[in-house]
C-alpha cells in the first residue's frame, strides 16, 4: 500500500519540533525510522478463528491504553517518521473512540488502513469513519463459502461480511479483502479469487497461514500438503494473468514450504512498530512469545526512547547477535537471520538460526513437520481448539506450569554449568 508522506515535516515539526529534530539525528546514527505503526486496539473480537496471530494467553493481557494515550502513541510515533498506520486487533471496531483516532491520524498525516472482520461496521461507522479521513479498509473473510467461513471463525458471519463489503464500496473506499489460507480451504482458492472479483476487491492478500499465536496450536489441524500449496498457487497464477489488471492478487508462501527465511518484518527493529492493547512495544507480531524479552511500555517510556535505545528492540539489530551458521553466512544481508520467534518456537533459543533455511542444523524439524501434513479428506483425532477465552484462561494456565518446569531445569542447568540464555 501507499504511504501518505507529503507534508508531514510542516505537520510533525510543529506538533512536537524538539522530538523530530531528534529523529533525524537519530536516523543519521544508522536506525532508520519505523514507517509503518500498528495499532492493535484490542484484543477483544467476535470471531474465534483458530488461526488467529493473537497471543494464546490473551486473557492475561486485558488492559487497555485509553484514547488519550492512544493518541500520545500516535503523535509520537509520527514524529519519529512512522508513516502508514494499520488499526488492528482483535477487532478494532469495538473501540467506540475509533473514529476519534482515525481523525487524528489523518490530521497528523498517516495513511490509515483499518483491519477488520466487519462485525460491527454499520453504515453509520463507514460513514463516520470517511468523514474522520479514513484511507481503506481491509476485510477479513475465511473461506468463499457460508459452512467453512462460520466453522473457522466458530461465528455466522457470512453474510454479514458480504453486506459489509458492498457498503465498503458504496462510501467509496479501495478495499483490501483478505483470505488466510491453509489446508482447508486451499483447494477453494478459485473461487475465492471469484469471490473477491464479483465483490470489486482492489487487492486480494491470500495469506498462508504463518504458524504463531492460535495458528501454532492447530498447526496439526492447518498446515497443508505441498501438493495443495503447489496447485494453490498454480491457480493463483492463471487468474493473474486473466485478471491482473481488475484485482491485484498477493500470495504470500508459508514459511514452512520455503528453503530460505524471509526477512522478518523486514528485519528486526528496521520499520515496523506495533502496539499491543495494554501498550506493550512489539518489534514483530509475535515477539510476546520470546521468554527473557521484557517488552517496554509506551504507558511508562517515551516511544523514541523504546524505538532507539530499548534492550527488547536492540536485542536481533545487526549481526552480533547471530550465531552459527549465520555469523558467518554470506547470505545474511539478505534475511537478516529470519524470524526469531519462529526460531525460539521450533528450536527453543531465539538466537538459533531460522530452521526454514536449509543451512540450519534444524533445518529437518520444518521437514518433518511438512512431511507429515494431513492430506486433503483426511481427518486429524485430536480437534481444533478456537479463539475464545475460556482456551486462553487453559492454554495459559498450561504455559505457565511448562514455564516453571523450564526454569527449574534452567535453574540446574545454570548451578552446573555457570550459566544459559533462553534467548
Amino acid at each position: 500500500m501507499r504511504a501518505r508522506v507529503a507534508g508531514w515535516s510542516n505537520t510533525v515539526a510543529d506538533l512536537l519540533p524538539s522530538v523530530a529534530q531528534q529523529h533525524q539525528a537519530d536516523a543519521t546514527a544508522g536506525i532508520g525510522p519505523p514507517l509503518w505503526l500498528l495499532a492493535e486496539l484490542t484484543y477483544r473480537c467476535a470471531l474465534h478463528c483458530a488461526f488467529c496471530y493473537n497471543p494464546t494467553d490473551y486473557t492475561n493481557h486485558n488492559r487497555e491504553l485509553d484514547t488519550a494515550q492512544w493518541i500520545d502513541v500516535l503523535r509520537e510515533a509520527r514524529a519519529l517518521g512512522a508513516a502508514q498506520l494499520g488499526f488492528s486487533g482483535g477487532e478494532p471496531l469495538m473501540r467506540d473512540d475509533l473514529e476519534v483516532l482515525v481523525g487524528e491520524a489523518r490530521r497528523l498525516g498517516f495513511y490509515t488502513n483499518l483491519i477488520t472482520s466487519g462485525v460491527g461496521l454499520t453504515d453509520k461507522r463507514l460513514a463516520a469513519l470517511k468523514a474522520a479521513g479514513l484511507d481503506h479498509i481491509q476485510l477479513s473473510f475465511q473461506d468463499s463459502t457460508q459452512e467453512l467461513n462460520d466453522f473457522l471463525s466458530s461465528t455466522r458471519t457470512f453474510d454479514l461480511k458480504h453486506r459489509v463489503a458492498a457498503a465498503i464500496r458504496e462510501h467509496g473506499f479501495p478495499m483490501v479483502l483478505n483470505c488466510v489460507l491453509h489446508r482447508y480451504n486451499l483447494p477453494h482458492v478459485d473461487k475465492i479469487i471469484e469471490m473477491a472479483l464479483a465483490m470489486g476487491a482492489d487487492y486480494l492478500e491470500l495469506a498462508n497461514t504463518q504458524y504463531y499465536g492460535w495458528a501454532r496450536t492447530n498447526r496439526a489441524q492447518l498446515l497443508p500438503t505441498r501438493e495443495q500449496l503447489e496447485a494453490a498457487e498454480a491457480v493463483v497464477e492463471r487468474y493473474r494473468h486473466t485478471h491482473g489488471e481488475r484485482c491485484k492478487i498477493f500470495f504470500v508462501v508459508p514459511d514452512y514450504f520455503e528453503r530460505r527465511p524471509k526477512r522478518c518484518m523486514n528485519g528486526w527493529g528496521a520499520v515496523f512498530l506495533g502496539i499491543a492493547p495494554d501498550g506493550a512495544a512489539l518489534p514483530c507480531h509475535a515477539a510476546r512469545n520470546l521468554p527473557g524479552l521484557t517488552l517496554p511500555n509506551v504507558a511508562q517510556t517515551p516511544l523514541r526512547e523504546i524505538w532507539y535505545e530499548s534492550a527488547a528492540f536492540n536485542r536481533f539489530r545487526g549481526f552480533d547477535w547471530m550465531k552459527e551458521p549465520c555469523r558467518s553466512c554470506d547470505e545474511k544481508t539478505e534475511d537478516l537471520g529470519g524470524c526469531r520467534c519462529q526460531a525460539y518456537l521450533l528450536t527453543g533459543v531465539a538466537a538459533n538460526a531460522d530452521p526454514v533455511c536449509d543451512k540450519s542444523p534444524t533445518h529437518e524439524r520444518i521437514v518433518q513437520l511438512v512431511r507429515a501434513a494431513v492430506a486433503p479428506g483426511e481427518t486429524h483425532e485430536q480437534p481444533i481448539l478456537f479463539r475464545n477465552d475460556a482456551n486462553a484462561r487453559k492454554l495459559a494456565a498450561g504455559q505457565h506450569a511448562a514455564n516453571a518446569a523450564q526454569t527449574s531445569v534452567q535453574a540446574a542447568h545454570t548451578d552446573r554449568c555457570g550459566g544459559g540464555n533462553t534467548l
